[in-house]
């Protein structure tokens, strides 16, 4: 097996720990951003990786980088990537996730062009999607509904624009909602986990506060994604756009409840205003058929065994050492 060379952005994130892991089981070498070492890197424990010190907005750190390394495969993942957020901070939201693009696609094209670079977009940039659009395709309009869905459509196109124009190799994934260990607690799902290990370990308070619970998403698990993010570079066409998701629409009162029936203790569910956002992407379920035939790639994990790997995460973050003991679903 070829000992490859890889620069993951974002490395220490959800998706980038996963991605590393499954590098390091190729026998890749995996090199990877972080901000400064005092980053937290907890997400790394027993992964193989040679931190590099280089924020998004800091050029000249990401252009050595890729001199130094020449990666044969860079992946893009860092991002400012928590939708509430970027209501209250467009300004990095968009800084970060459009000009931190620009200048990885900038030293790749300055230093090493034969790396070839996948961009990790997201279905938040279909945002308003009419019910008879779904499934979406990768031809879908653009309609983006919040400042975050705005900052990675501007990054996608411009992405597709330098495969256009520099002819270098730029994939981008349109991953939709994905989960597992690991997920920050930011996330709804994930803080419904972390709500229902605190209440399974507390006599006082078994509650769990939601937002919104009718928008539908596409769930997937974070380990078949990453998978989808190595097969595109290895198989995908430059300046295309790969849609990575199950295919299956879950309210989130669905994902909520099979949490519950998860649980080891019963939970009250108590909405909270705090966690609605001021405007909300109803519904987004993808189509992964071009992925499917270009690139050989399906989701093969049961979202059952998602929301079990997440519930367990913070079932060992919290200090317990419970585990479920019902029948594992299938």
């Amino acid at each position: 097996m070829e000992n490859k060379k890889v620069l993951i952005t974002g490395l220490a994130g959800f998706a980038g720990s996963h991605l590393a892991e499954a590098c390091n089981a190729r026998g890749w070498l995996v090199y990877g951003t972080i901000r400064h070492f005092r980053s937290d890197l907890s997400n790394l424990e027993g992964i193989q990786y040679k931190p590099v010190v280089a924020d998004l907005m800091d050029y000249h750190a990401l252009a050595d980088a890729v001199s130094k390394i020449k990666p044969h495969y860079l992946f893009h993942l860092a991002a400012q990537s928590y939708v509430p957020e970027s209501w209250t901070a467009p300004r990095q939201t968009l800084d970060v996730n459009l000009i931190g693009t620009l200048n990885v696609l900038e030293a790749v094209r300055k230093e090493y062009p034969d790396t070839v670079v996948q961009v990790c977009g997201t279905s938040e940039g279909y945002g308003m999607v009419e019910p008879d659009e779904c499934p979406i395709t990768e031809d879908q309009p653009l309609r983006p509904l919040s400042p975050y869905g705005v900052s990675k459509v501007a990054a996608d196109l411009l992405a597709s624009q330098y495969a256009a124009s520099y002819h270098l190799r730029v994939i981008v994934t349109r991953a939709f909602n994905h989960t597992g260990a690991r997920r920050g607690q930011v996330f709804a799902e994930s803080d419904w986990a972390r709500q229902i290990v605190l209440a399974e370990t507390s006599q006082a308070n078994r509650t769990v506060l939601h937002g919104n619970l009718e928008s539908i998403r596409d769930y997937t698990d974070v380990r078949d994604i990453v998978e989808g993010y190595i097969l595109a570079v290895e198989k995908g066409k430059a300046g295309e756009v790969y849609n990575l998701c199950s295919g299956q629409g879950y309210a989130m009162g669905e994902v909520l409840q099979m949490l519950c029936e998860l649980a080891q203790v019963a939970v009250a569910l108590v909405p909270d205003s705090n966690r609605m956002r001021p405007s909300d992407v109803p519904r987004l379920v993808g189509s992964y058929d071009k992925a499917r035939s270009e690139l050989g790639w399906i989701p093969k994990i049961g979202f059952d065994k998602t929301l079990l790997s997440l519930l367990d995460y913070w079932r060992t973050k919290s200090g317990t050492r419970l585990r479920q003991e019902a029948t594992t679903p299938s």
